[in-house]
């Protein structure tokens, strides 16, 4: 039996959720797996309930620690082009924010691997997790820009803030034939690119104009 507060009542009913995934299939998204799991995953447990009624706006809202859940377009778009060329069985995480993101790549793949520099939000990502019982999913305290190399190499990675330039030991954690989803830039200017290990090198598209957080270094 689903838990009431997971269910949602009103603007975070199941019919809200719905009407996002149909708005998400007409601004582009095409890939079943992923709309199906956005339109079974509540996004309104993962920001604080005097915005829950705003959950499935396709907008960005703060989660605290000047961070943001992205919009549902986003989170569709990242995850359509991480699943685009195979089902990547291992994945790497970095920044696991609210969870949201997480629970949909969960819900996709075999193993989610994922790393958050903000303790608090991990904590929080954690009983989120744990309360939509997916199990699938490791988590790391730490700086995103060293990855997890106890676990590399990986078929995706997805990263969920924007660094100047793409870390040098995520592409190493990159397996052969691994994609990796990473918007790139400034507070200006971000684009969002799609990165494929070579034999030999990183073949890398750039996509669409972006605006994520930037991608700091550290702990806290």
């Amino acid at each position: 039996m689903i838990m009431p507060h997971l269910q949602g009542i009103g603007m975070t009913s199941q019919r809200i959720r719905e009407r996002m995934v149909k708005r998400l299939s007409e601004q582009g998204i095409s890939d079943s797996r992923v709309l199906d799991a956005m339109c079974h995953t509540p996004r309104h447990i993962f920001v604080d309930e005097a915005l829950a009624s705003r959950a499935y706006e396709d907008t960005a809202l703060p989660i605290g620690f000047n961070q943001t859940i992205s919009q549902p377009y986003i989170v569709a778009r990242m995850t359509e082009l991480l699943l685009h060329s195979n089902k990547p069985k291992k994945v790497l995480e970095i920044g696991t924010g609210c969870g949201y993101q997480t629970a949909i790549l969960a819900k996709l793949v075999d193993q989610v691997f994922s790393v958050e520099r903000i303790l608090p939000l991990q904590k929080k990502a954690k009983d989120h997790l744990w309360d939509l019982k997916l199990k699938n999913i490791s988590f790391s305290y730490g700086d995103g820009g060293l990855g997890w190399s106890d676990y590399a190499p990986f078929d995706g990675i997805l990263v969920s803030a924007a660094p100047l330039s793409i870390p040098e030991q995520l592409l190493q954690q990159l397996s052969i034939g691994g994609v990796m989803v990473i918007p790139v830039g400034t507070n200006q200017k971000q684009v969002l690119q799609r990165v494929t290990r070579t034999s030999e090198s990183f073949s890398v598209e750039e996509l669409d104009i972006v605006s994520f957080v930037p991608f700091l270094s550290g702990k806290e």
